[in-house]
């Protein structure tokens, strides 16, 4: 049972990772692209924020999983 709690750590640690990447990635490259095209900002931000709020989602989905695991652990 100990290497099932250590798996569960394990792996929401590597999904904040992931995400943290992923959303360094997604802002990184609107920022370029809203430099390469100021007039499609607007556009740009939109589509930005919505694509954080799903990778955002995802690392919550993972913590709420890994609470839900520790219940059933202890």
């Amino acid at each position: 049972m100990e290497f099932f709690g250590l798996g569960a750590m394990l792996g929401l640690g590597i999904a904040a990772v992931g995400s943290a990447y992923g959303i360094g990635r997604a802002v990184g490259s609107a920022m370029e692209a809203m430099g390469r095209q100021p007039e499609a900002a607007g556009n740009i931000q939109t589509a930005m924020i919505i694509g954080a709020a799903f990778i955002e989602a995802l690392t919550i989905y993972v913590f709420i999983a890994f609470f839900i695991a520790m219940g059933k652990l202890g």
